[in-house]
């Protein structure tokens, strides 16, 4: 491979690592592309491609999109884990992002720490895409906001409300909203906040942060959250409750956002800990539609990083 081609590659680590007019052809290729999955039209543009998927955190969503995903386009999965592969042994990082590279078209990782998979990146001849880390959840955030779109329109100026733990997905909602043009209303418990260097923010203008979360919910058009406890710190699980007893999204939550406001949730969820079952399972919570999007937003990304900007 050339050095020009090495420099070409495009990794998605985080949510910056597009620019926002790369992500408005995303959402449009993402449209057309569930378009043509409803009407059941064929379509293989990464013919002979392979997806590499890694995972060293459990998974529903992120394997079950990538892998239909990736068949969809055409392309063909290898999954591995820690257990049936050198990744849980000694054999280190870099060596394995080496040989996979070599193998495949694209590699997809799900992990702990943002390190591993920017050190993955580092030594990778292919694209490499997060899958999610204890830092970020790139992929959960395109597809939120694509549901966002097609169900209102564009986020652009509109009002998130963050529920919660200030964890990858407040990272990442933070990363969204300055390079998208919207505001993030942040509530987490004490001890809980984002911390704004690890988002990698440039200021504090696009957020605003909120002792009460039904303060952080007025006047909001999308309120989210996640779970309590984050994989990895099941260790704090009767802590994390005590602590954020208050942070449930619940039916008064919601009244005091917008009429029209919407509710998302990345799943798995915890009914009457994080979210109330009235609000998931009420009229305004669009969570199967956002879980179905990532199917559809993470297809459009791998055509992206393989082909570039498709217009067909």
């Amino acid at each position: 491979m050339s050095s020009l081609q090495q420099n070409a590659i495009r990794h998605y680590l985080q949510f910056t690592d597009l620019s926002a007019d790369e992500y408005a052809h995303l959402f449009a290729r993402a449209a057309e592309i569930k378009r043509k999955f409803k009407a059941y039209e064929k379509y293989h543009p990464l013919a002979d491609r392979t997806l590499a998927m890694i995972f060293e955190k459990a998974s529903t969503r992120t394997r079950v999109s990538f892998e239909a995903g990736m068949y969809q386009l055409g392309g063909s999965v290898v999954h591995l884990t820690t257990g049936d592969s050198q990744l849980g042994r000694s054999e280190p990082i870099e060596d394995s992002a080496r040989v996979i590279s070599r193998m495949t078209d694209l590699v997809m990782i799900r992990t702990f720490g943002q390190d591993k998979i920017e050190r993955f990146a580092a030594h990778s001849r292919v694209p490499v895409i997060n899958g999610l880390t204890n830092e970020f959840h790139p992929c959960q955030i395109l597809a939120d906001i694509f549901t966002y779109i097609e169900h209102r329109g564009s986020i652009q100026g509109k009002v998130v409300a963050w529920v919660g733990d200030g964890n990858n997905m407040a990272n990442t909602w933070l990363q969204a909203a300055e390079l998208l043009g919207f505001t993030v209303h942040l509530s987490t418990p004490s001890g809980y906040e984002v911390d704004q260097a690890i988002a990698g923010l440039r200021s504090s203008a696009s957020y605003k942060v909120f002792k009460d979360p039904q303060d952080a919910c007025r006047g909001a058009d999308l309120v989210t959250t996640d779970v309590w406890t984050s994989m990895g710190y099941e260790a704090e699980n009767e802590a994390r409750k005590k602590a954020f007893a208050n942070w449930c999204v619940d039916e008064s939550m919601m009244q005091a956002a917008k009429p029209d406001a919407l509710f998302m949730h990345c799943l798995p969820a915890h009914r009457g800990e994080e979210v109330s079952a009235e609000v998931i399972d009420g009229p305004q919570s669009v969570v199967w539609d956002e879980a179905e999007n990532r199917m559809h937003v993470q297809k459009a990304l791998m055509e992206f990083l393989l082909l570039g900007r498709v217009s067909a």
